[in-house]
């Protein structure tokens, strides 16, 4: 082992150890760095908060233009959100942080939508988390974008889920959000990868919260029932010693995991479609809700109570307690001095006896319950979608509404309205709207930064003569190109995931992939003999023990796929978003790749082929359209987050980046002939330096068979640029349509 890679394993081993020997997950008294709060329960321990305020100015402290549907965080002395802007070409998503105490705006960072069907008005639905220890603010964007903003909003590290990790896009919005957990940002997305992740299914990623290496992936082929987008965001608590990441997911089911390695600990069966609403816990019991169908009776919606000691399939086994018939699928419950709050989707809060689920009052607050209410100073702070913030008095036999401000846009013509809950920090209320973010608080008190860190989920330590029982290989999902190295660690845990270190033991083995591994753990790729995406693992075994990282890795270009070397019925084993059925078939003597009509939902489907991070790159491919009846297909490629795509019905030829929104597209008329080949080229070009740059997307189209065009089909211009993205394959397939003699070039070689 080189004197380097010595150094490196030292300081590894160091700071695992000094890592356990830190306080676990800390909450910061008067801080809000998850959208459930510190003790990710819905409620804040912070006093002397308004009972009443008015937009135009009592207890009105600050406000600022913003437009966006998320739960803002607050921590170290910053306010943090997320929200669209813009209009027209200029539509994008954004992420900004504010000074807590006056308003002023620190900074904001925007960046471009694109692979997705999202509409404007539902971008940002997903909740940022804050980073005490780092100051990070972390952000999943509706398109997959994963990102890691440092204190001053440079990008500290980044994703994209869905090109590098098959994260599925709804046309619905729903977005998860992140939550920080000791060392851990944890992600959630429905998604279908490849090896072993190629079925669709629920996923749950553990990323180093620093450097954004992968710690941990779920490995779930359950499918996600029938619903594609969901926003249940976990918990984390400690239950007999063992760290529980606790949610419910796309296919109903209510799951923990250890929350240090991605292991199955229990899981309850709650409803036959997917989950919204979050847990919440009081030391071992969970309580959670939803408004779907029960999977045991035909009636909609239910709360139960559910012990978390349980192994395995616990439905049947520990539930504590139920109530049926309460459709409280959107917003989740607050948990106080044992009083479980239940907001349904009717904006009703129904208060129970958390230990016995006994009704104790019912009170209704508006119309829509989307947001979910906040306890604090012994008031229910509380968002209703059409524009309404309503503070309540909650009492042992009833409730009564303080104040009820219902906010309008500035035009007067309807509510703001509002999705997200209020966040509760240094004794001010913090929410965003439709129409700008707010803050509120008693003006006549000092602002004051509190930092109290206390222990919000006790844990314990491995004892002195803790034996392994788990080993992860960190990191343990890596997408690159063929050229890098790459740096692999083990890492220990305990029979209850607690971590003991790394070791130097482990036997290391590349598999599926050109190139070898050192005794160290470092991986050098043979670059020549990498075609095109391939697939592979890295695997380590120490004694009985053994885990795998997945790897998928790009080579050097050109790329050619003519499907000769793909068994009939299979496809390309490292490309993304094959799970819609593309597979190999033949046609006219020749394998080609069909993308068969779709069965049931949205015919839509793209296939990318290739690492996010590719740019400066020529896609060009032969494509075949269909017809029956009125339905035709449209295909095309996709090349650095931009689609052109032969329209079918329409006949033309039309460039975009966001399906819904034609922010940036260009169309015009393109004769084409279903069930004749044609051949389509795209390339996309970043002209022009810094805030001038634009992306030129050009595109040419002819029928297989003839001369390729002189000039360029159709371009379009881009003022906000995707610099960098995946080759691909798109169809909106009501028809089956095929796809032949794929090639991914160099623009400038």
């Amino acid at each position: 082992m080189s004197t380097e890679a010595i150094l490196k394993r030292m300081i590894r081993t160091a700071t695992l150890l000094l890592a356990l020997a830190a306080l676990p997950l800390t909450a910061t008294a008067g801080e809000w760095t998850h959208w459930r709060g510190p003790s990710q329960n819905g409620a804040a321990d912070e006093q002397g908060l308004p009972s009443t305020w008015s937009s135009e100015g009592e207890n009105l402290i600050w406000r600022a233009d913003f437009a966006g549907r998320s739960t803002p965080v607050v921590f170290d002395g910053r306010v943090c959100a997320t929200g669209r802007v813009g209009e027209g070409i200029d539509r994008q998503e954004v992420a900004a942080c504010w000074d807590a105490e006056t308003g002023d705006k620190l900074w904001e960072h925007r960046w471009t939508v694109f692979l997705t069907s999202v509409p404007f008005t539902r971008v940002s639905w997903g909740d940022p988390a804050g980073d005490a220890e780092t100051g990070y603010l972390f952000v999943q964007a509706v398109n997959g974008e994963a990102y890691a903003f440092d204190r001053d909003g440079n990008i500290a590290w980044s994703w994209r889920l869905y090109e590098d990790l098959g994260r599925f896009s709804g046309y619905g919005g729903r977005t998860n959000s992140p939550i920080v957990d000791e060392n851990r940002v944890i992600f959630h997305s429905i998604s279908s990868m490849w090896g072993p992740h190629i079925a669709g299914g629920d996923r749950y990623i553990a990323f180093d919260k620093r450097t954004g290496e992968v710690l941990w992936l779920t490995n779930r082929n359950a499918p996600p029932a029938k619903d594609l987008n969901t926003y249940a965001t976990p918990v984390v608590t400690v239950v007999n010693g063992e760290r529980q990441l606790i949610t419910g997911g796309a296919d109903g089911w209510i799951r923990a995991l250890n929350a240090r390695t991605g292991e199955d600990i229990w899981k309850f069966h709650l409803s036959q479609r997917g989950l919204n609403s979050s847990p919440v816990v009081d030391g071992s019991t969970v309580y959670v809700s939803h408004s779907e169908e029960n999977v045991d009776v035909g009636l909609m919606g239910r709360i139960v109570a559910i012990d978390a000691t349980g192994r395995g399939d616990v439905t049947k086994s520990h539930e504590k307690w139920r109530v049926n018939e309460i459709t409280a699928g959107y917003a989740s419950p607050v948990l106080h001095g044992g009083v479980l709050y239940v907001p349904d989707n009717s904006a009703n809060i129904i208060a129970y006896e958390a230990a016995t689920g006994k009704e104790l009052w019912h009170h209704n607050y508006g119309t829509v319950g989307k947001g979910s209410p906040v306890y604090a100073d012994g008031k229910l702070y509380v968002t209703e979608v059409n524009g309404n913030v309503v503070i309540i008095e909650p009492g042992k036999e009833g409730a009564k509404t303080l104040d009820d401000e219902h906010l309008q846009m500035p035009d007067k013509t309807r509510y703001a309205e509002i999705y997200g809950s209020v966040a509760v920090g240094y004794g001010r209320l913090y929410f965003t709207t439709e129409e700008g973010i707010y803050c509120l608080g008693d003006p006549a008190k000092p602002f004051t930064k509190k930092v109290d860190a206390s222990p919000a989920t006790p844990d314990t330590k491995p004892t002195a003569d803790a034996k392994p029982a788990t080993l992860l290989v960190v990191p343990g999902v890596a997408v690159a190109d063929a050229g890098q190295k790459l740096d692999f660690r083990v890492d220990l845990f305990d029979d209850l995931g607690r971590p003991l270190g790394s070791s130097e033991k482990a036997q290391w083995s590349l598999e599926g992939l050109p190139g070898k591994i050192s005794d160290s753990g470092v991986v050098t790729f043979d670059t020549a003999a990498v075609k095109g995406t391939q697939v592979g693992v890295v695997r380590a075994k120490l004694g009985d023990l053994e885990a795998v990282s997945h790897l998928r890795i790009g080579g050097p270009l050109p790329w050619m796929e003519d499907f000769s070397d793909v068994a009939i019925d299979e496809a390309p084993a490292a490309w993304l978003g094959i799970g819609k059925g593309a597979t190999v078939v033949e046609l006219d003597g020749e394998p080609v790749l069909r993308q068969p009509k779709a069965a049931r939902g949205a015919p839509r489907a793209t296939m990318l082929i290739g690492p996010a991070a590719m740019h400066g790159y020529t896609i060009q491919g032969d494509l075949r359209g269909g017809k029956e009846g009125r339905r035709y297909t449209d295909v095309g490629l996709v090349n650095s987050g931009y689609t052109v795509e032969l329209q079918g019905a329409h006949q033309r030829i039309k460039i975009g980046s966001w399906s819904s929104e034609n922010r940036m597209a260009v169309q015009q008329d393109f004769a084409w002939d279903m069930d004749v080949w044609y051949t389509l080229k795209v390339r996309v070009d970043i002209e022009g330096e810094g805030d001038a740059a634009k992306a030129v997307i050009r595109a040419k189209a002819w029928k297989r068979g003839d001369d390729e065009p002189t000039d360029w089909t159709i371009t379009a211009e881009d003022p906000h640029p995707i610099r960098h993205g995946s080759p691909g394959l798109y169809t909106f397939a009501p028809v089956d349509s095929y796809f032949d003699n794929i090639r991914v070039t160099a623009s400038h070689s």
